[in-house]
């Protein structure tokens, strides 16, 4: 396998930055959120942002059986 570029590397950490602080955003909303519906909204979106990230260990709640 051929090495990374430095140019894509910092690409790479730039890009992983801005998820971290988008994520951390959402995070606050969905703690200052009061409704249901408004919180299910915020998760769908930090699915999106972040589809391979555990959502319910990130935010510190049990997942629901369903």
């Amino acid at each position: 396998m051929s090495k990374v570029s430095r140019k894509r590397r910092q690409f790479k950490i730039k890009r992983k930055g801005k998820r971290k602080k988008k994520l951390r955003k959402l995070k606050e909303k969905y703690f200052a959120s009061k409704s249901k519906k408004e919180k299910e909204e915020i998760i769908e979106k930090m699915k999106k942002t972040s589809p391979h990230s555990p959502i319910e260990k990130i935010l510190g709640i049990k997942k629901e059986k369903v």
